[in-house]
């Protein structure tokens, strides 16, 4: 008798819940631009959620930066994940709040498309993936880049108008802050900037400036460690003298917004008198007259950079910098850049010898003296690691650990130390 075959009904295909996210932008700082940011974030994530069909696929937000530029970190993040397939349709407010610049918005949008990604702007109720979407975006899209060139140029009548009335651009300043158009002196920073044009012109370099004031647990304005770049600028600054010269840079276009030195581009505004000076106009010239000095020093004597068998191959563990080729009374070392500028509060790495470096890695490398295209076509970098730890970091992805000695107290000599040093005895002696 047969078996009685029983059928079994397939259950049903679940239908997939389409992922959606949402983007986000505001093109100001201001406090009240960033609640406007944070209550569009609730928004979003409240409208995705409480749709039925709907996956939650997160909110995207960017603040304080302009649809123009292609590098907001968030945006960035949501290409991103639409290539990788993580979203299937992405909602935001309007195409401005998108992309003003009409080539980055379709170029976009296309690529979205390829990746089976639809976008719903919610002001002009278009869905990309729609017959007619590119066509009126494209026509939207175009009054919105004219848009950002209306309020460019209204932003440029302004500032054109601050500079011929002698009001500064910026309040972003050491020593003062702007208060109705006019700079007023914060007098613990303007002791600052005394200290660091004294400094200078007693002979200290920015290096040593910056060192001292980080020695004795001085912050710049924005509670950062001070730089060399950081105090050259101060000394360059010449509304330090009461004076001011404005429009010394300006802005490439509306589109890409790049900040350019103006060398005779448009005109300057110079306006004398127009605050409280924290540096005599002597002064200032002195220093000025003294950086070229010591810049003219400086070119005379530079030569092109030596590149040595390690250089840029050698990185600290410790604060991720290259090490870097000095030349000691014991012979060259390989010395962090951290350590040798700073010093050991800041990175407590230790130099290594050149020549226990060469002996080491010939070891690695199965050399009895190894070369430098050995080392640079086989190696890819070395991290130095506290413990005398060297980690060999191959191209082929492999790795070797060795472990270097520290020399000898009498291997530190050389034949000129211990020349110098019979030499004394000798003298001692007679």
């Amino acid at each position: 008798m047969p078996r009685a075959i029983t059928i079994v009904k397939k259950p049903p295909k679940l239908e997939q819940k389409k992922r959606v996210a949402a983007y986000a932008r505001v093109s100001s700082g201001k406090d009240a631009m960033l609640h406007s940011l944070s209550a569009q974030v609730s928004y979003y994530s409240t409208l995705i959620q409480n749709h039925d069909d709907w996956f939650y696929a997160g909110v995207y937000a960017d603040e304080a930066k302009t649809g123009t530029k292609e590098s907001r970190p968030d945006f960035q993040r949501l290409i991103a994940d639409c290539r990788a397939g993580k979203i299937d349709m992405v909602i935001t407010k309007s195409i401005s709040r998108f992309a003003r610049n009409t080539v980055t918005l379709l170029q976009t949008v296309r690529d979205f498309r390829a990746w089976g990604v639809d976008v719903f702007f919610e002001d002009q109720n278009i869905h990309t993936e729609s017959s007619d979407g590119e066509l009126m975006m494209t026509i939207l899209a175009s009054y919105a880049q004219e848009e950002s060139r209306s309020a460019s140029e209204n932003q440029k009548w302004r500032i054109k108008r601050n500079f011929e009335d002698g009001i500064p651009w910026t309040g972003v300043m050491l020593g003062y802050r702007l208060k109705n158009g006019r700079y007023e002196i914060v007098p613990e920073e303007a002791d600052l900037v005394h200290r660091i044009y004294s400094e200078y012109l007693s002979g200290s370099g920015y290096h040593n400036i910056a060192k001292g004031l980080n020695e004795d647990g001085i912050t710049s304005r924005f509670d950062k460690q001070w730089g060399q770049t950081t105090i050259s600028k101060i000394l360059s600054n010449y509304a330090y003298t009461g004076n001011l010269l404005l429009q010394k840079t300006f802005r490439e276009n509306h589109i890409t917004k790049k900040t350019l030195i103006n060398k005779g581009e448009l005109p300057m505004y110079h306006a004398e008198n127009t605050h409280d000076a924290i540096i005599d106009m002597e002064t200032f010239q002195a220093v000025q007259e003294e950086k070229a000095r010591r810049a003219a020093r400086f070119l005379k004597k530079s030569a092109p950079r030596k590149i040595y068998s390690f250089t840029s191959l050698l990185v600290c563990d410790s604060c991720g910098k290259n090490y870097r080729r000095k030349i000691t009374r014991t012979g060259p070392v390989w010395v962090c850049g951290t350590f040798n500028s700073v010093g050991k509060a800041v990175c407590a790495s230790k130099q290594i010898p050149e020549e226990t470096l060469n002996a080491v890695t010939a070891e690695v490398l199965g050399k009895h003296d190894f070369t430098r295209e050995a080392l640079r076509s086989r190696i890819k970098n070395i991290v130095v690691c506290n413990g005398n730890m060297l980690i060999y970091r191959f191209q082929d992805g492999s790795e070797v650990t060795r472990k270097w000695k520290d020399r000898s107290r009498s291997q530190s000599w050389t034949d000129e130390m211990k020349e110098a040093a019979r030499q004394k005895v000798l003298e001692r002696r007679n």
